[in-house]
């Protein structure tokens, strides 16, 4: 898979092929850039399947410092000022970036020529509108068709079909990766590595993630010794729709921004008493959820009021009538899943991991915009601000001298272990979910630190990043945004950012000579 590469020295491997992999791939030009997919490029990205849209201040009753201000208040606290101020003012740039390469944003009534007057949706804990999207709710689907569009023609980028297995080290940092491709091991060496393999919602039983979405490059990070953020922030989407299928389809949140309602088997509504109603906060509105499901109350989101409107959410009306229902005459059987991680390898202002060589975008990263609670449609626009960041950065880093061989390790096993898979995630849906407490998280970490040190393969991968989720929910020691802890149910007013690596959650305990170690 090696052949007709660019020269080492050169060559920057970016592992993943969603919105934030593509985005680097294609702003790192003129510089030779690899890019990993672990299957077929956008057939497994979670940007296909982002619904809602793209959030920026492009309204002339909104600015970034009003975007700004929601998305902190959103993170619960927890939020970074200065990258919500670098985030938000990059976002109307970020659009237009989009809108160059030909990705077909919807636009108002009065302009249909391209020119401008982009339609803006709503979403929850937004105080404007400033949701750009395509077709309604197929905005995530439309940006990844742009996106590998313009990659399969740029000269510069080489897409390889490989599953990165790991990160490879000398003295200076970052060297390479170890890629398999067809059962086969090939070293890669680079110049630099850029992890953008998105989150971890497949660890869980229920979501709305592709099911490899299981934190591989969180795995990858950690066993180089790699400082990690917040991990303990999963944000558990309120509306899946509990139609039996895994995974599960999503009934977008823009929905609630036109009108539809929450509400229980005979009609009431479930969020009537919160002063923000059916566009409170997602974890707000999660547990309200949640609490329902766990006494074996269904809850539906009610869209029936909402006449044309409906019409815009093609998506939604499809999988709906897929699953054998009419919105427009039935309400849709909902349940919180697991749909996006806050936390993530921590990453500065540049993109740069606490690893020389290593760079993060997109839902693998902690950037710190987020907190402890993301705000609706901000994360495709962080993987893009960041993705630009990222190629500024190493474009200003000098090539590394000759490097040397590296190492090639072993095949590793995909199906070691994969029966045991259905059970890590039932574990981490019980255990580490929408609502947690210190014994439950124990029970979790002791039975995925014990799959961890297992085989080498996804089953050890998976359970390490279980590990890892489930010891910082053990650490933090109160509830916060998407961190809902019933035997720590109060904010700790001195609650700040969490960093571990993998070292931490080690320190201490027995050190088999298995993968746990780093």
């Amino acid at each position: 898979m090696d052949t007709h590469l660019p020269q080492p020295q050169d060559r920057i491997v970016v592992i993943g092929a969603g919105i934030a992999g593509l985005a680097a791939a294609l702003k790192l030009a003129p510089l030779p850039v690899l890019l990993l997919s672990a299957a077929p490029i956008g057939a497994e990205a979670a940007t296909g399947w982002a619904q809602g849209g793209i959030a920026a201040a492009l309204g002339p009753d909104d600015d970034p410092a009003l975007h700004a201000a929601d998305t902190l208040a959103a993170a619960a606290g927890l939020g970074d000022p200065e990258v919500a101020r670098r985030v938000t003012e990059a976002a109307p740039g970020c659009i237009a970036w989009l809108d160059g390469l030909g990705t077909p944003f919807d636009r108002t009534q009065s302009d249909q020529t391209g020119a401008g007057g982009l339609a803006l949706g709503l979403e929850a804990a937004h105080s404007r509108r400033r949701i750009a999207h395509v077709g309604g709710d197929g905005t995530g689907a439309a940006v990844l068709r742009t996106l590998v569009r313009a990659a399969e023609a740029a000269p510069w980028i080489t897409i390889r079909h490989a599953r990165a297995t790991a990160l490879l080290r000398d003295e200076a940092g970052i060297a390479g990766v170890l890629a398999q491709a067809d059962g086969a091991p090939a070293a890669i060496p680079a110049r630099a590595v850029v992890l953008a393999t998105g989150g971890v919602g497949g660890l869980y039983a229920h979501t709305t993630n592709p099911l490899g979405a299981t934190g591989a490059g969180l795995a990858l990070a950690a066993r180089v010794g790699a400082m990690l953020r917040d991990l303990e922030f999963v944000q558990f989407h309120p509306t899946a729709m509990a139609v039996g299928r895994d995974p599960m389809p999503l009934a977008t949140e823009a929905l609630r921004g036109e009108g539809a309602t929450l509400v229980t088997a005979d009609g009431s509504r479930v969020m009537a008493d919160h002063p923000l109603g059916d566009l409170a906060p997602r974890d707000v509105i999660a547990r309200a959820i949640w609490r329902h499901v766990a006494a074996e109350e269904p809850v539906f989101l009610d869209a029936r009021g909402l006449g044309d409107r409906l019409a815009r959410f093609a998506r939604v009306g499809a999988l709906c009538r897929a699953a054998g229902l009419d919105p427009a005459r039935q309400p849709i059987p909902i349940r919180p899943a697991a749909h996006y991680h806050m936390g993530g390898v921590a990453v500065d202002g540049h993109g740069r991991t606490s690893v020389p060589g290593l760079w993060a975008a997109g839902e693998v990263a902690a950037t710190g915009l987020h907190g402890a609670n993301r705000l609706a449609s901000n994360s495709l626009l962080e993987a893009l601000a960041f993705a630009g960041w990222i190629a500024e950065d190493i474009r200003g880093e000098a090539a590394r001298p000759k490097l040397r061989p590296l190492p090639l390790g072993p095949a590793v096993s995909a199906t070691t272990g994969a029966d045991r898979i259905p059970a890590l995630r039932a574990l981490m849906d019980r255990h580490v979910g929408v609502v947690r407490d210190g014994s439950g998280l124990a029970a979790a970490i002791t039975a995925c630190r014990l799959l961890a040190d297992g085989p080498a393969g996804l089953l050890a991968d998976r359970a390490l990043v279980g590990l890892l989720i489930a010891t910082a929910a053990l650490r933090r020691q109160e509830s916060r945004g998407a961190q809902y802890r019933r035997d720590r149910p109060d904010a700790d007013p001195a609650s700040a950012p969490s960093f571990l690596t993998l070292a931490d959650v080690l320190e201490g305990e027995p050190r088999p000579a298995g993968r746990l170690r780093v």
